[in-house]
């Protein structure tokens, strides 16, 4: 009679730990052809992430957010993996600034460069005073009003003669009455013949 020999605790280790090698495998694949994995399926995608605002003078990518009070005052077409990339810096009293950049409060627009920034336009801020011309679309700051006009002014793109506001004056058209003021009686002479209207006290 032959006898059969029951497998020995070694063997049958070594057959478990087979099988459980062929059950890991047999997992993974499912993992991988569902795109699941132990531990992940109902996890959160991950955030993309968000670009910090510089808070020092430097060059930085598009789409980088511009700190309060700086301006963009040069470009590098060629920077930022060809992107073009932006140079920023804190704003000052008479300092050009790419067309791309934020205008900060308190400042104003005096003269243009078309060919400034690398071709996409300068301007020049400064800080706003009494008696002074600015840019078309430059920022009128509070108690100020603009009283006349020039066609051919910051590089004929048309200026404003900026005061501030008094009773008495004429100010043009296209702006709001400041606080404290109304407007009284229209003169179409006022403003280089734009026409212009007579402040009064509020």
């Amino acid at each position: 009679m032959k006898h059969r020999h029951v497998p020995g605790r070694s063997w049958t280790a070594t057959v478990r730990g087979r099988l459980a090698a062929a059950v890991g495998v047999v997992t993974l694949l499912v993992a991988v052809l569902t795109g699941t994995a132990a531990g992940t399926a109902t996890a959160a995608p991950a955030a993309a992430p968000v670009a910090a605002a510089q808070a020092s003078p430097g060059w930085v990518c598009p789409g980088t957010p511009i700190p309060d009070g700086y301006v963009i005052t040069q470009r590098q077409p060629s920077g930022c993996n060809k992107a073009g990339a932006w140079y920023i810096q804190p704003v000052q009293n008479g300092i050009w600034t790419c067309a791309t950049s934020p205008i900060p409060p308190g400042y104003v627009i005096t003269l243009h460069n078309a060919t400034g920034c690398s071709g996409i336009d300068y301007w020049y801020l400064e800080v706003p005073r009494d008696g002074q011309y600015t840019c078309a679309g430059s920022p009128i700051p509070p108690g100020y009003v603009l009283t006349g006009h020039m066609n051919s002014g910051c590089g004929n793109i048309g200026s404003w003669y900026q005061q501030l506001a008094r009773v008495g004056e004429y100010m043009c058209p296209y702006q709001p009455v400041p606080a404290g003021f109304r407007a009284g009686t229209y003169n179409a002479s006022m403003c280089s013949g734009l026409g212009g209207w007579y402040l009064l006290a509020a």
